[in-house]
């Protein structure tokens, strides 16, 4: 019986050895030999003069606002302006009654008519007083009264003209006018109600064109803009110092023009930053006070730049490297310094001279030491 047993164990043994070396595996020899060299697209760095530029975000600011509020108290009586429509200096906003101010003006001025009135009596008076006095014929004390009376006459006319002064400046106030140019807001009270001076807020405006951009930078790139470009070391006036570019929210790239002509006077203890704030012309009135932007500031100097696509830089651990094209159309790597892009290009702070020829299509499937069919490009100035 286990002489049996042992025959069946040999013959499925044996059977199981043919299975595996059956159709379904192949022999060692029979695998395909290596292929072709790997087919790459290998170019020379683009080299030009370029300036790097950092980005930030910032929102933009009015730079006039003005809260309209009355200056007289009374009774609203009109209303000269559509909400939201652009206003100019000087326009006639709203009307309050100006009956009585127009009144009052008019009690002013009869007041001052009879001051100067009694003024011109007292000085007639004291000029015969004068003439009488040399002849002996009144006594010093009868002049100085009148003296006196005439001095009393000139002061009530002078209280009387501050009195119409203030009547008329009433009467002015109760046509409130727009103090700046720029765009109206909505009326934040209607016809037919009763305004209290300098409490009741009327409407707002604000300026539109041109208009600030503002945002803040960390101490480190402070110093940096400082010490290369000269930001904040001087006194600069409004629309003359750095060229910066603008992008609204969803804009693919910045093409609004401004000014950085503004650096605060001190870095926030609480952020670490500082305020930088940049004048932007508005010409078309499509920017609006309160919209985020993304700015684009010059970071250094105009200088010789290396650049390559970022398809071309790969990664090994923490490092960045490029393969480059070496003799024999074998493959090098080169660990390189990555700066920031300009023309959607990387720029290269160190590893390349802008001589070599560099992988830029087909990094996953070189190493170094592999050669490989190059097929040589000349990349465009710039990528964008």
């Amino acid at each position: 019986m286990r002489s049996r047993l042992l025959s069946l164990l040999t013959v499925l043994s044996g059977l199981a050895v043919g299975l595996a070396a059956g159709p379904l595996s192949e022999p060692a020899h029979a695998q395909a030999p290596g292929g072709p060299p790997p087919k790459v697209t290998v170019a020379k760095p683009v080299v030009r003069q370029i300036i790097e530029q950092d980005q930030y975000t910032g929102r933009f600011e009015a730079i006039d606002y003005v809260e309209v509020r009355a200056r007289v108290t009374g009774y609203l009586e009109k209303i000269n302006f559509v909400d939201g429509q652009t206003v100019k200096k000087g326009d006639v906003l709203f009307v309050i009654d100006r009956r009585p101010y127009k009144a009052a003006l008019e009690q002013a001025q009869a007041a001052v008519a009879s001051a100067k009135a009694r003024q011109s009596f007292s000085q007639t008076d004291l000029e015969r007083a004068q003439t009488l006095s040399r002849s002996g014929n009144i006594s010093e004390q009868v002049t100085d009264q009148r003296r006196q009376a005439s001095q009393t006459a000139q002061a009530d006319v002078d209280s009387a003209q501050a009195a119409l002064n203030n009547a008329q400046l009433n009467y002015d106030f109760s046509e409130v006018k727009a103090p700046i140019n720029g765009r109206i807001s909505r009326r934040l009270v209607t016809e037919g109600n009763i305004v209290s001076a300098d409490q009741t807020m009327l409407t707002t405006i604000v300026s539109l064109d041109p208009i600030y951009f503002s945002y803040t930078v960390d101490e480190k790139a402070f110093l940096k803009y400082q010490s290369s470009l000269g930001i904040g070391m001087g006194q600069t006036q409004q629309g003359k110092g750095v060229p910066i570019l603008i992008a609204l929210s969803g804009e693919p790239k910045p093409t609004r023009k401004g000014t950085l002509d503004f650096v605060d006077n001190r870095v926030d203890n609480a952020t670490g930053t500082i305020l930088l704030r940049a004048t932007v012309p508005n010409a078309d009135l499509f920017i609006k006070p309160g919209l985020f932007g993304i700015v684009s500031m010059p970071a250094t100097k105009s200088f010789e730049g290396v650049m390559i696509p970022d398809e071309a830089v790969a990664a090994n651990q923490d490092k960045r490297i490029v393969y480059l094209l070496g003799p024999d159309n074998a493959i090098q790597q080169r660990d390189v310094v990555l700066g920031p892009k300009v023309d959607g290009y990387r720029v290269i702070q160190s590893g390349l001279k802008g001589d070599e020829l560099v992988v830029v299509n087909g990094t996953s499937r070189v190493r170094p030491g592999v050669k490989v069919t190059p097929d040589t490009i000349e990349l465009p100035p710039s990528k964008t």
